[in-house]
């Protein structure tokens, strides 16, 4: 046999898909879990007047903040330094009142009880 050995052409077989955990055009099942509906979503005003309603205090220490801030840039621009530095540290107590108020709603909502 003086001619060249026949080569098989061999086509790389193709593999099965490789193994997906879960298919990415559904949420995965979580054992325990049952997702419920929410019945529509809020505007924002709506979700403002919720949340106002839930915990005043947040809304009356952050326009508190903004008022002090305002007012206090507005003495400083005039060169009233003395009513400038007391209106900078009644924005640092409103300030705390807003974040010790968010600390209290967030305390209210966990330890409310799920309906």
């Amino acid at each position: 046999m003086a001619g060249t050995p026949a080569v098989s052409e061999q086509t790389p077989k193709s593999s099965p898909p490789a193994f997906v955990p879960f298919d990415f055009s559904e949420p995965p099942l979580i054992e325990g879990f049952i997702p419920t509906p929410r019945a529509k979503d809020d505007t924002f005003k709506e979700k403002f007047i919720r949340k106002t309603k839930e915990n005043p205090f947040v809304p009356i220490g952050c326009l508190g903040t903004a008022g002090m801030l305002i007012y206090g840039l507005r003495a400083f621009h005039q060169g009233k330094t003395r009513n400038s530095q007391l209106l900078m540290r009644g924005r640092i107590f409103a300030q705390g009142f807003t974040v010790f108020a968010i600390i209290i709603g967030v305390f209210t909502t966990a330890l409310k009880p799920k309906q």
